[in-house]
Formats: structure tokens, C-alpha cells, sequence
């Protein structure tokens, strides 16, 4: 098993307004990668700028950001070139590394714009290195910039921030020094192409939740009626749960709900609703134990939904 560590540069374009922002809101035009051994060395490099196609004008804070001028480009190779390349250098069992949840799903959506498939027929497994090293080294859920976790780290600056392979080397070496067991279980998802259907929905148990997400639905109310999503069951004894307090919002787009485990206890559980490729919307589920306290904060927010919901009738009347 080889780790590619990937960063991606894209161009958008100058105009909020340009429709061609609709098919496609960032072109990739420069890619950079690093391999590491299944004993975590640097093996190979990958970098190569790519002739873009679609935005023929840099767009001004990508140029002042990354520094590449749109006459660099004009001798690259064209996407679908660069990208069966590095295919074949990533290998046949590989799995991506990259700061933050953002490559993957912008790597994928040019290339389906480019008429090649994606990268897997449902979620991509990968390390969010970005959220690795919070776990390990901050309060597991803010997000640093991977100059700071450089600087935490005391490791050397050998380039420039801001470009594709000297960000993917920086990000290589900060994977390098996340040691902890723990935090390397916690893979991600890209959830640029769905589960196709119920059997291939995602269940991920980690050391303290369970993670699902699920196929896409027409819409919310077709979600929230499948007996899956909705289900609270235990992840460590797999009983399906009586829930305490039923799932309720106060925005719509996130759902809560308490369950209790006669063996484990209390169960949380937080339904988000996020939008597919295709508008259509899927869930993505997690389920944790909390105590007592934990319990107590799910009811007290129920309450207040329940009272905002109150005053809103009250002013409607």
C-alpha cells in the first residue's frame, strides 16, 4: 500500500456572474504529489502545470496567491493526459493523503468534466491530514493552515507555500510525524459519488462513534422517512434503540437525537443533510456515547427549539 499525498492549484473564473462557473467552478491547473512506502518514506514525486481549457484568464487573488502567470501554461499537457499519468504513477493500491476535504472532490469533478470516470463507484477513502493533526496535536476540531502545522512541527522550509508539490512535500512530512494509532483510524470520505444503493451505504466505526452516510434521496423528507438513516442503534452491541429524545432541528439541516444503551448508555446522535452533485441531498450520521451531562445538553437544546418554536407561533398570531 503506497500513500499519495496530493495538492491541487485551480483557477475560477474573474466573474461571479460567468456561467461557465455552473459546469465547472474550478479548473485544476496544476498538480503535485508525493508517495510514501507503507512505512511512511518518500519514495517519488509527481508535478506537472496543465494547459487549461475552460478559463483562459488567471483570475486575480489565484495568481497573487500562487504566483503562476497563464503564459506558464500555455506549453502543458491537457488534464485528461496529466491525469491517466498520474494514475499509473499513483499505482493499483494507493490511498490519498491531502490537507483539508477539498482536493478530492475538485480532482474528481474535472475529471467527469473531462469525460473520464472518477476515481471509485462510491466515497473515497482518504487521510485528511489537516484534520489528522488536530487530532493529535490541537483540540481534534480546528482546522490550522498547513503553514502553521509546518511551523508547529519545527519542520524546514524548502519552498514556497502555494504550490502544488512543495504544499503536497509539507503535507507528506507533517503525515510523517502523526505517530498516534488512534488518530491514523480516522480516515474521511469524499463524497463526490455516492453509495449507489442500501447494501453499499458507508458504516465506519471508529475508537468513540460510528459514522454512515448514505445513498442520495430525491429530498429531505424522503431521507428522513428511510428507516436507516433514522435508526439509532448501538454500534457496540448492534441493538437497535429506544430513543429518549426523538430526532428534531431548528434548522433543517441538521438533526439531533438521544438514545439509551442498557450496556453503554446514553447515545447522541446528529444527522446533517448535504447536497449531492445531481441536487439531490444525502446524510451523513454520526453516533457517539456521552454522559450523563452530554444527555443533559441534548435536552436542553430540544427545549429550546421547543421555545423558539413557541415564540415564532406566538408572533405569527
Amino acid at each position: 500500500m503506497n500513500y499519495i499525498v496530493l495538492d491541487l492549484e485551480w483557477n475560477q473564473a474573474s466573474n461571479n456572474n460567468d456561467p461557465r462557473s455552473r459546469q465547472l467552478a474550478f479548473e485544476i491547473i496544476e498538480i503535485g504529489a508525493v508517495k510514501l512506502n507503507n512505512h511512511m518514506e518518500i519514495v517519488d514525486t509527481f508535478h506537472e502545470l496543465i494547459r487549461p481549457q475552460v478559463y483562459g484568464e488567471m483570475h486575480w487573488a489565484t495568481e497573487k496567491l500562487i504566483q503562476i502567470h497563464m503564459s506558464e501554461l500555455k506549453d502543458g499537457r491537457l488534464f485528461p493526459d496529466v491525469m491517466r499519468d498520474f494514475l499509473a504513477w499513483c499505482g493499483p493500491e494507493h490511498m490519498f493523503g491531502t490537507w483539508g476535504p477539498m482536493d478530492l472532490t475538485e480532482l474528481q469533478r474535472n475529471m467527469v468534466f473531462f469525460g473520464m470516470e472518477p476515481l471509485g463507484d462510491g466515497p473515497v477513502r482518504f487521510y485528511d491530514i489537516q484534520k489528522l493533526f488536530s487530532l493529535a496535536y490541537e483540540d481534534g476540531k480546528s482546522r490550522k493552515s498547513l503553514e502553521y502545522a509546518v511551523d508547529f512541527l519545527k519542520l524546514v522550509r524548502e519552498g514556497p507555500f502555494h504550490r502544488a508539490l512543495s504544499d503536497a512535500w509539507y503535507t507528506a512530512l507533517v503525515m510523517q510525524q502523526i505517530k498516534d494509532p488512534a488518530a491514523l483510524q480516522k480516515v474521511s470520505f469524499d463524497t463526490f459519488t455516492l453509495p449507489k444503493d442500501h447494501k453499499s451505504e458507508i458504516h465506519a466505526v471508529f475508537d468513540n462513534y460510528e459514522k454512515y452516510i448514505s445513498r442520495a434521496f430525491a429530498d429531505k423528507e424522503e431521507l428522513m422517512a428511510d428507516k436507516e438513516v433514522i435508526a439509532t442503534r448501538c454500534y457496540l452491541c448492534h441493538r437497535n434503540l429506544r430513543r429518549k429524545i426523538k430526532w428534531f432541528s431548528w434548522n433543517g439541516k441538521q438533526y439531533f437525537s438521544l438514545s439509551y444503551c442498557d450496556k453503554h448508555g446514553y447515545m447522541k446522535g446528529k444527522i446533517r443533510i448535504r447536497k449531492a452533485e445531481n441536487d439531490m441531498v444525502y446524510a451523513v450520521k454520526t453516533t457517539k456515547f456521552v454522559s450523563e451531562e452530554g444527555a443533559a445538553a441534548i435536552q436542553a437544546k430540544k427545549e429550546r427549539v421547543r421555545e423558539l418554536r413557541r415564540q415564532h407561533r406566538h408572533k405569527g398570531h
